[in-house]
This record gives structure tokens, sequence and C-alpha cells, in this order.
């Protein structure tokens, strides 16, 4: 048979490959690091179309995109004006080797540190011998900051700006903030990281840096004409290594003079919300940055209108479902959206990032042993792939959390998927908007807030589910039809699955339970390409064991923290010894007590709610029901025997609600569909009356009416033809 002449514009052989090429040229149309909403922006409009439509295969296409985007790239570097050096550290005055002391000039460090001495008398500063104190921890070990900004740019301080404009140092990104040496908590220490906005609608100015700090600028001559904007204090190199202070208590400007032209102009910030800065500069910066920008749209839109065919009604639910998952996140917290918050002293998050950052400048530095160390000889927090993720981010969007933000905005997108693997596309829908945006599911560990909140707090649970749930997809496929035997498609499942583990060790029971009941189906129908892909695809987690055999010399599995008694709350010792008591009849024992609370803490779920006991435990037991139960689809039963599994370590392990996002969310997603095959009749029988009133209620009819159009809309249905008229 002869192949029509889409099929051969639009193969569906290799169609992977091309739409991540067409998004590799697309990225290096916008230039790396991505750290600008602009781009950002525009290549998460590219991503959606791009992964929703169809990219072709013709050559002719291809060489002109190829051909746009080299131009593109050409333009800006012609026509970009040149960028301003920028460096940037925390200011402290105590500690040995403080590289500020002799790494700035002495006027500047003279002026800062009297005004330090201000805002934190010598007399109420902390012991350094308290853990926790500022004093006790590190200090600058340069006098600039590293940023990740300046990978690229080659900058000699700590990036290279093309704009200036900022208030609020959140949103300035300063990656320092977030090294483990300034790891300080309070009460111990009376010099703070942050402080928190907790009324729920201030998520847009959610958190405040307290750390004080200070920021230089070094102009080129292009600049020379352009105005130096600020309220607070600066200080202004008039002559070689001899500053001026300048304060401004109400928005001011100077005009930079030829005299100026690589000079330094330091702003102030050692009391906290003490310093805005902005630059007006010329009008012809001015055109040659909206001339850039214009070339940059020009491209991409271009490079699209050529390779890409798109589905507006398909595109249309993706949209949706993002724009409303950056609203909830904005609601919460918009720093996760471009800016960079300081991580809270003491949290895992905080450890993640600064071994994310030593391990770039490892790199940079050729020291490729320590940046494969990642700062543990052996793992022992409890997840160990994160850091290597975030130096991944670092490298690819700079001091901002928009790489871990793209993972968060996909995850309504692969949940949707799930549900409308299982369920029919009105139960999917209405499933999907609930998820991301009626915190109905906080219950049951299915809410969206709950995800994005942890992955702004750089935790990596949230991480490690939506790798699960994208490498269930994986495994099951996205229609009802077995997934095939191909080998591109188990090799990304199971590299999913090895990233969740890599991310989080503790929901390794899920997959092994998803990939061990995949492999045997593969086995039993001699799909020996489909296994291949399958271990393939989940060999990079012997990485794990592999790392701390070499560096630590001991094999561990994962990580060693999973027998700390902070963590292993539970070894099965402790049930024996329970169960003993139970037999005796000792319902006194501390034993029995302990196990009883823990059976509370599990069954109370993510909500931590002892309410929602019961329910919980009736959820475990339809999971159970369709486990066992031969009329469900074979892959949502392997789903439930790996729910069940996952469950299992919450017996065992301390209950934090982040531990066990995953089981919780597979319960809802196998009750969901329990629900809908047997659940509905059920309660149809039992209750006809109340289901009938409940049927024929206008809010439901309305709901469900709602939802058809929906459907009709995005292209899960078609629209319902009208007969035609007799003749």
């Amino acid at each position: 048979m002869v192949p029509s002449a889409d099929e051969q514009a639009f193969p569906r052989r290799f169609g992977l490959l091309r739409k991540g090429i067409a998004l590799a040229l697309l990225v290096a149309v916008i230039g790396l690091p991505v750290n600008h909403l602009f781009g950002y922006g525009m290549l998460a409009v590219a991503v959606v179309i791009v992964l929703v439509g169809e990219v072709t295969a013709r050559a002719r296409p291809w060489l002109l995109a190829v051909l746009i985007g080299l131009a593109a790239v050409l333009g800006q570097f012609l026509l970009s004006p040149p960028r301003i050096d920028e460096g940037h550290n925390i200011f402290l005055v105590d500690g040995r080797d403080n590289a500020l002391v002799t790494g700035l000039p002495p006027d500047v460090y003279r002026l800062m540190a009297a005004e330090f001495d201000i805002v934190y008398p010598p007399d109420r500063r902390c012991a350094p011998e308290r853990p926790g104190c500022w004093r006790g921890g590190g200090v600058p070990d340069r006098p600039y900051a590293f940023s990740a900004d300046g990978i690229f740019s080659g900058a000699d301080l700590s990036r290279q700006v093309d704009h200036i404009s900022f208030s609020d140092p959140v949103w300035q990104r300063l990656g320092f903030s977030n090294e483990l040496r300034y790891n300080w908590t309070p009460p111990q220490s009376d010099l703070l990281r942050l402080k928190r906005d907790g009324r729920f609608w201030m998520g847009w100015k959610r958190w405040r840096l307290t750390m004080p700090f200070f920021v230089m600028y070094r102009f080129p001559a292009a600049y020379a004409g352009s105005d130096v904007c600020w309220q607070g204090s600066v200080l202004w190199e008039e002559r070689a290594e001899q500053f001026t202070r300048l304060t401004n208590a109400a928005w001011a400007c100077r005009t930079l003079e030829a005299a100026d032209i690589g000079r330094r102009i330091y702003g102030v910030s050692i009391k906290p919300d003490s310093l805005a800065m902005s630059l007006e500069p010329t009008i012809m910066i001015h055109i040659r940055h909206t001339a850039v920008t214009a070339l940059i749209v020009f491209a991409v839109v271009s490079i699209m209108g050529f390779l890409v065919r798109w589905r507006p009604r398909r595109s249309a639910l993706p949209f949706t479902l993002v724009g409303i998952a950056l609203l909830m996140i904005a609601i919460d917290d918009m720093s996760f959206i471009g800016g960079l918050r300081p991580l809270d002293g003491g949290d895992d998050g905080l450890f993640y990032e600064s071994q994310a950052r030593d391990i770039v400048q490892a790199v940079l530095a050729g020291d490729y042993r320590r940046a494969l160390m990642g700062g543990e000889a052996v793992f022992y927090y409890g997840a160990p792939g994160l850091r290597y993720l975030r130096a991944l981010e670092r490298v690819l969007f700079g001091d901002a959390n928009l790489g871990y933000l793209a993972l968060v905005l996909l995850l309504p997108l692969i949940v949707f998927a799930l549900y409308r693997r299982f369920l029919p596309g009105r139960w999917a829908l209405a499933l999907g908007f609930v998820f991301v945006a009626v915190p109905l599911g906080a219950a049951f560990g299915t809410t969206f807030i709950l995800y994005a909140k942890w992955a702004a707090r750089g935790f990596a649970d949230a991480a490690a589910c939506i790798f699960a749930f994208a490498g269930t997809l994986y495994l099951a496929g996205r229609k009802a039809e077995a997934p095939g035997s191909g080998f591109a498609a188990a090799l990304g499942a199971g590299l999913l699955m090895a990233l969740a583990v890599f991310s989080r060790p503790n929901v390794a029971p899920f997959v092994g339970v998803m990939l061990g009941g995949a492999g045997l189906a593969a086995l039993a129908r001699r799909e020996w390409i489909r296994l291949a892909g399958l271990c393939a695809g989940f060999l990079p987690v012997a990485l794990m064991p592999l790392h701390n055999w070499y560096f630590g010399n001991v094999l561990v599995l994962f990580s060693a923290n999973s027998t700390h008694p902070l963590v292993f709350v539970m070894p099965p010792s402790a049930y024996l010894a329970a169960l003993v008591d139970l037999v005796r009849f000792d319902f006194a024992s501390d034993e029995l007590a302990r196990a009883g609370k823990q059976l509370l803490r599990w069954l109370s779920g993510p909500s931590e709610s002892p309410v929602f006991a019961p329910l919980h435990a009736l959820a475990v037991a339809v999971v159970a029901r369709v486990m066992l139960g031969r009329g469900f689809d074979p892959w949502l039963r392997l789903i439930a025997g790996a729910t069940l599994a996952q469950h299992a370590v919450s017996l065992f392990y301390v209950a934090t609600p982040r531990y066990h996002f995953l089981s919780w969310f597979f319960t809802g997603l196998v009750g969901a569909v329990w629900l809908r095959q047997e659940g509905i009749a059920w309660l149809r029988g039992r209750f006809p009356q109340a289901w009938e009133h409940a049927r024929l209620n206008p809010l439901s009819r309305e709901i469900e009416r709602n939802l058809r159009r929906l459907e009709f809309l995005i292209g899960l249905a078609d629209f319902p033809r009208r007969p035609r008229p007799a003749a």
C-alpha cells in the first residue's frame, strides 16, 4: 500500500526524535540559560504546541528552519548591546579567611562594615559555638559569589546582565542565598535568612530575603548617557579606588558620564529591604534590545510555522491546565515562577541546592571527581539524584527554578493522561480539573498545589512522583490496547522509573512491582525487544550503589539513612513484639500502642487527620478488591498491586505526608475506576432514591452538560451531527 502524502510528511516513525530536535533548535534561538520569563514563556508555548502537534519529516522545511535559526543566532550576536558586568555577594564581617576583607576595595569594605555594626551591634550577636548561628558558619570564599547565570557568558565577576531593575532581591535571583555555608536557623541566629508572609493572598510576595548583601555594576562604553536610578545607598567610584556614598531616601537618578565607564558602582543592602535599583538606558540601547526581541520572536514563529502542524483543538486542554496550574502556583508562591526564594535553614532543599551549585562549579573547574561525588561519599539524604538534576537545571536555566517549574507544569497533563487511560473523557476531565484547581483531593494527596509547594521548597518528592506517573503511563500505554512491543517506549518507561527511584528511593516498591509485572508480561508474550528496553532504561539506577561503593568503599543500595531510627520508626521486630503482646491480651503494652499509632498515622494519609482514617481504610480495601478482581484492566490491577506495595512503606517509615503522595494518588485513581465500574451500580441499587435525586439535580446536570461540551471543544469527542432530512 502506497503511503499517503500526509504520512510521508508526518510519519509516526521517529516522531518524538523530530520533536526533540525542533525544541533544541528553539532553545538555541532563545539562548542559554533560559532564565528570563519572556523567553521561557515562548518556549513553554512552543513545547505544548510541538508535543500536541506533529513535526514534519520533509527536508526543505527543516533546511529553512535551520537557516532561520542560524540567522537569528548571528543576528543576536551583532545586534545585542554589550552586557553589564555584575558582581554580588553576601556581606559578613566575622570569620577567618573572609574573602571580602581583601577582595573588596578598602573604602567599600570599611563603609559596609560600619553599617553592618550599626544594624547588627557586636554585643547582640549570637555566640559562634551555637549551632545555627551565622558566626559559626561559613564566610564568603571569593569577593563576588558564583552565579549560574554566568556559565556561558564567561563573566569574571558573578554574571553579565542586559538590564537592571529590582526592588525585591528575591527577583534579583541571588544564588549565594542558598549555599549551605549560610544555613542559619532561628532562634539560634540573630541574623536571619528570610521571613515568610503567612497570609494566603500574599503569594506574590511570600518571601523576604533578610541576608545582608551588596551588588556591584560596571558599565561598558555603550551605556554612557544612561541613567542609573536607585533608592537607598550606593558607593560610587569617583576616582580609582575612591568611593563616595550616595544615599537617596526617595527614588532618584544619576547619569553615567564618560568618566564613569569601567568604574564600579556598589548597591548596599545591609538592612533588609533598603535597596532598589534600575537602569534607564539610552535610546540606542532600547532600539537594539527591541530589535533582538523582534528577531527572536520572528525566528521562533517561523521555525514553528515551517516544522509543526498545529492542532488548536488538541492544544486547548493542555494550555488550560497549564494556565490554571500557573495561577495556583502564583497564589501560593509567585517566586517559583522566575524568582529565587531563599530556602529555609535546616531544610533538605537547601542541601540539594547548595550541592547542585557546587557540582556545577566543580565541572567548570575540571574537578569531575568532586562533581560526580555530589558532596557525599555515601548518599545519606533521602534524594540522591536531586542534586544532579538541579545542577543540570542550573546549566539550562541559570539561577532560577524554571526547570523544576517546567516539570511541575507537566504534572496536570500527565495526571489527565492517566485518568484518560482508564476512564471515559468526562470522568477524566472532571478529575483532572479537580486535581489542578480544587483542593478537595488533599485528603488523598491528589491535589496539585501540594506537589507545587514541596517543589518550591526544593524537595524531591514532587519530581519523583512526576517521573513515576509518567513512567506508569509509558508502561501501560496511553490507550487501552496493549502498549506495544517497541524498544523506544520501553526504554523511556524504564528510564523514567529509574529517575523516580534516583530522586526518591522510597518509591522503589511501587517501581519494582510495576517494572516486574511489565517484564513478566513481556516474557509471557516473548516481546524480547520490549524487555530489553525496560532493562536498558532502568539500568542507570545501579549508579547509586556504584557511587557509594566507589567513593565510600561500602555497598549501600540507595541511601544510608534508610535505617536511621528517626526515619525507620517501626521495624518488623516492633510489630512482632506488638503481636506477642496482643496474643497475651496485654493491651497496655507500649509496643502495641506504638503499632497502633503508626497504623493510625498511615491511614490518616496526607491530610494528617485521623477523621479520614475510615475513608482511607475503605480506599485501601478497594485497591485490594481491584487487584484481585478479574473484571478490571490488567494494567490497573498491576497498578493496584504496586500501590499496596508502596503503602507497606508507611507501615515501617515515618508517615510524613510528602513521602506517601505516590501511594495515595494511585489509591485515588484506582478508587475512581472502581467507582465507575462497580461502585455506582452498588450505590444505585442500595440507595435508588438518593441516587436518582442526585442524578436529576440541576447542578449535576449542568456540570454534565458543560463537560460534554468541553469534550467536543478539545477533541475528545466528535461534534454530534444532525441527521439530514429525508429527500
